[in-house]
């Protein structure tokens, strides 16, 4: 990446929390601490099922006197609706702000001096009538805004993000191996710390109990991760989402997102390793695809 640059994400959606059980109601939910979040510090956390699986990855910020949730527009409905399935007699009250508030990608070299951050994942600080952070996952993967959708392009330019394009923002994402919600994890099926969530800030281990938090627990703790999603170079056609990956004639793992030469796949690390040793690739449909490992994630072998 070079020149800061802005991507409005269209597939982003908001949704507020507001009311005065608003934090208590959310912290016994979600897998991140939320009573660490302010106006100068956002978050990145997830909502699991009961037995701990992936149901909804978001960012938390605070706005006015609410939270504000960064979400997938397209699946912000049902996130709405499991929320609302847990408010019971809480006083909180959840509603889309998608039509008065986008969210933008600050890409490139520079976002958070440009912006008079520290490069501190989460730091947050009001900005353009909304609030922007660095991403609280990776610093290098820039910051998000979140503004009023009302000239919002010509706000950003102004501030000194002129326009960048979509394919930037998922060159960079799948560069560092960031995964991209459903996209990338599976929904009802996916586990946190085989998607990074341990490494990129998703989840707190001090905070108190949260639904779907005994099998985190368990995983991390037991040293259970056995796959983890990580970026691969391909070579040739870029195989689609779902697409198994072999190694010879075993399967090593499952293709996810991509674009152009870069992708995201779910790798078994015992294939992994194997691939490191031997310098072999894996396959897909004629597609050869070698797996690389960020420098921010820590991969572990099982004993």
């Amino acid at each position: 990446m070079s020149a800061c640059t802005h991507v409005i994400l269209k597939n982003r959606g908001l949704l507020s929390v507001s009311g005065e059980d608003a934090r208590d109601f959310l912290q016994g939910l979600v897998s991140n601490d939320v009573t660490m979040v302010s106006p100068e510090r956002a978050l990145y956390s997830a909502l699991l099922s009961p037995q701990g699986k992936f149901l909804h990855d978001f960012f938390i910020c605070q706005f006015d006197d609410g939270l504000l949730i960064d979400c997938e527009s397209e699946r912000l409905d049902d996130l709405k609706r499991k929320l609302t399935m847990y408010k019971l007699r809480s006083k909180v009250d959840l509603v889309d702000r998608s039509e008065e508030f986008c969210v933008a990608a600050l890409i490139g070299d520079g976002v958070a001096d440009a912006l008079e951050l520290d490069t501190r994942e989460g730091l947050a600080k009001a900005f353009l009538g909304g609030v922007v952070f660095i991403d609280p996952r990776l610093a290098e993967i820039g910051g998000r805004a979140v503004i009023p959708q009302s000239g919002a392009e010509a706000s950003l330019i102004n501030a000194g993000f002129p326009t960048g394009t979509l394919d930037q923002y998922e060159t960079a994402r799948l560069h560092l191996g960031l995964p991209d919600g459903s996209r990338d994890m599976i929904v009802d099926k996916a586990i946190l710390l085989e998607n990074g969530f341990n490494e990129l800030n998703g989840v707190d281990w001090d905070k108190g109990c949260y639904m779907g938090q005994e099998l985190i627990a368990r995983t991390h703790y037991r040293g259970l991760v056995k796959k983890r999603l990580m970026p691969v170079r391909v070579e040739g056609p870029l195989p689609a989402p779902g697409t198994p990956l072999m190694l010879g004639d075993k399967q090593a793992g499952e293709m996810r997102s991509g674009l152009g030469d870069q992708g995201l796949a779910m790798i078994r690390l015992e294939h992994f390793e194997s691939v490191m040793e031997s310098g072999e690739a894996l396959s897909a449909e004629g597609t050869h695809l070698h797996p690389i490992k960020p420098d921010w994630a820590e991969f572990k072998s099982n004993p």
